[in-house]
């Protein structure tokens, strides 16, 4: 009842009830109000402890109120932070990035993962003299009006592309171009066609807005084999796969090198901060050195930069993810086999710290096709009996892919083990 009238309240004051629209739970038909989170653990407004396999929409990927983040943050702030001010922990910050990500060699702070796609787009069209770009049906790229295109009624390569939001002029949808994920003879045929005027081709190197669907093997070489040929710009948007699987993230893990490369979420452990990183020459298109426009009073906030590199610090340790690795794998294993001994039809499938979990499905989801093959109904059942047994899963829509969760590195296996004990019972109980 207290969450009821709390929504009440919000709608009466709140656009739409919610303060970003992912924030609405679509099977709760409302938001989780939270209260504060430590480690693996969250709390709701009804005092309620839930092991959080949300973890901020992934943003905060070492864990809740992890020590050396806050020490950091607090630090900062006892030298009373100044907005829009260059430090040396800006300097220091973009010099472990250079190291850690192969695609770095300048860096260029921003605010959000929608401001550093919209940078990156903005650079290729610069450095081409072109204004196409292909992306791949249902990768998401953040909400700047360029990339709030897809095709409806089919996700074939020669489906028009149309805006899947209001307010988005549709002489954009010349620009936009769309194949199916991990379909290389989709690819290989508007390329041939279009090749010439695409100024980037972009993607998720692995598709974790989908839960998560890696690349087919090969497939991301051939992406940059395409756009050398064709004088584009690479872009990998790694805002969810930077750091989740290597220090180098996707680019790391798959030995695949992008022009640019933009990052957020576990940058800054779910601290307000995203980047553009990339060729020296590409980069240095940015103002003040070239006339690409890109500037902001919170890009690179004293606070965020501190966040992140604490978290740098801890992610580009290759021992990290030594146990993190071995910890999510033994995790997503014991995962699918609490569905098929209660013999359910469910397909997870997890790399590094992010997962995705599709219901009604025995094959692995390789395509952007396969990606809509998700029974909402079951997974819906699934997730509210979690939540009510204190497990936490957080959805973003009723209908195709499923979205993503995760854990991080605060997650034991302990606590694992107590989710996995609850989503067995869930498992079962749903079977009968």
């Amino acid at each position: 009842m207290a969450k009821k009238k709390l929504y009440d309240r919000a709608k009466s004051v709140l656009a739409g009830g919610v303060s970003a629209s992912m924030r609405h739970h679509p099977y709760l038909d409302r938001p989780l109000y939270v209260t504060h989170g430590d480690g693996a653990y969250i709390w709701d407004e009804d005092g309620n402890q839930l092991i959080d396999f949300s973890n901020s929409n992934g943003a905060t990927m070492l864990g809740h109120n992890y020590p050396a983040v806050q020490e950091a943050i607090n630090e900062v702030m006892s030298r009373g932070p100044v907005t829009a001010g260059e430090t040396e922990d800006h300097v220091r910050l973009a010099e472990q990035l250079c190291k850690m990500i192969p695609s770095a060699e300048r860096v260029r702070y921003a605010s959000t993962g929608s401001e550093a796609t919209a940078v990156a787009l903005r650079l290729a069209r610069h450095v081409t003299g072109r204004t196409k770009f292909l992306k791949f049906t249902g990768h998401f790229h953040g909400l700047s009006d360029a990339f709030l295109f897809q095709p409806r009624q089919t996700i074939h390569a020669s489906a028009k592309p149309q805006a899947t939001s209001g307010g988005v002029p549709t002489s954009y949808a010349y620009d936009s171009l769309s194949v199916s994920w991990n379909d290389v003879e989709a690819f290989d045929d508007l390329m041939s066609r279009e090749g010439n005027q695409v100024a980037a081709i972009i993607c998720e190197p692995v598709w974790y807005n989908a839960g998560c669907v890696p690349p087919d093997d090969g497939f991301l070489q051939h992406l940059r084999d395409a756009a050398d040929k064709h004088g584009c710009v690479l872009i990998f948007d790694e805002v969810l796969s930077g750091f989740r699987m290597a220090p180098g993230g996707a680019q790391g893990h798959y030995g695949v090198t992008p022009d640019l490369t933009t990052l957020a979420k576990a940058l800054a452990n779910g601290m307000p901060l995203s980047a553009i990183v990339g060729k020296g020459e590409i980069m240095e298109e940015l103002a003040p050195t070239g006339t690409v426009a890109h500037s902001g009073t919170y890009s690179g906030h004293p606070l965020s930069i501190a966040a992140a590199n604490a978290s740098m610090e801890i992610l580009s340790k290759k021992k990290t993810y030594t146990e993190l690795n071995k910890t999510a794998n033994w995790f997503y294993e014991q995962l699918q086999e609490s569905f098929d001994a209660a013999n359910m039809p469910v397909v997870v499938q997890g790399l590094g710290t992010r997962f995705g979990v599709y219901f009604d499905r025995q094959d692995p989801v390789r395509t952007s096709e396969d990606s809509e093959d998700n029974d909402h109904e079951l997974n819906a059942r699934f997730v509210n009996a979690c939540i009510e047994r204190g497990v936490y899963f957080h959805a973003y829509r009723t209908a195709g892919a499923p979205g993503h969760n995760g854990i991080t590195l605060s997650h034991s296996r302990e606590e694992l083990g107590e989710a996995l004990n609850v989503i067995q019972d869930v498992a079962k109980a749903m079977k009968r």
